[in-house]
């Protein structure tokens, strides 16, 4: 059911946490992978078990704020895979202050990762989709877009953000083939989780395998279904509800 034998993945923030559960589930369903961040050792090593495990992947350092690099990322996908069939943008950065300790410079790092970098990415995939009769992008964005965490005012402003990118990007991609979909995870095994500073009991957070889960059935989809929207949290998370 979740075959992508043939198709070509590019998942970016890939050499560690979801992004390499997200990685290595596609490569298991059968998809090539490019897997992209700025993390040279982290991605050699996510590449190393999708090889291990039979899979197919290569690797390119990219940094998603930089035009070039991100326009290098397809290029060097397209060439080695003949095209481009899914894009995961899921590099992403936070921090957590006060807001009003919070720098200019931190604020602009967290959007120009988190927003600019989907921008550059999305481009270059519609670039790369429009004339092959469509394609895949998942955004990943995450609960914050629904209730904030104290302090995440960055952070938070670019899951909203990315929110609306993908309204806009799904809009602009239906009568091309592109289906343009977000996942809000909640809180997850992750580097993000790690930087947090909090301290989570046993239960409070998710796998990214579980995360990637829900990507691998976004991505296996027939071509005219789209999973637009899903949230995905740990039971005890206190999402829902009043308290």
């Amino acid at each position: 059911m979740n075959d992508l034998t043939g198709k070509t993945a590019i998942v970016t923030g890939a050499s560690s946490g979801i992004g390499r559960a997200v990685a290595i589930a596609l490569a298991a369903a059968g998809a090539r992978v490019m897997v992209a961040a700025r993390n040279e050792q982290g991605l050699i090593e996510t590449a190393s078990l999708i090889s291990q495990a039979g899979g197919t992947a290569s690797i390119c350092i990219t940094d998603v704020t930089d035009e070039a690099q991100v326009q290098q990322l397809f290029d060097r996908t397209v060439a080695a895979f003949g095209g481009v069939d899914l894009l995961v943008n899921n590099a992403g950065v936070t921090t957590s202050q006060r807001i009003e300790d919070l720098t200019l410079a931190a604020w602009r790092q967290v959007l120009d990762v988190n927003l600019t970098g989907a921008f550059l990415c999305s481009r270059e995939a519609f670039r790369v989709m429009k004339p092959r009769g469509g394609g895949r992008i998942i955004n990943m964005g995450s609960v914050a877009a629904l209730v904030p965490r104290p302090n995440s005012v960055p952070y938070t402003t670019t899951k909203h953000g990315l929110d609306g990118m993908t309204h806009a990007l799904a809009l602009d991609g239906r009568e091309h083939g592109i289906a343009v979909s977000v996942l809000h995870p909640g809180v997850t095994e992750s580097a993000l989780a790690e930087k947090s500073g909090r301290k989570f009991a046993p239960g409070e957070l998710m796998k990214a395998s579980d995360v990637a889960r829900v990507v691998l059935l976004m991505a296996s989809l027939p071509p005219e279904v789209n999973l637009y929207e899903s949230v995905i949290f740990p039971l005890s998370m206190p999402l829902l509800g009043r308290g």
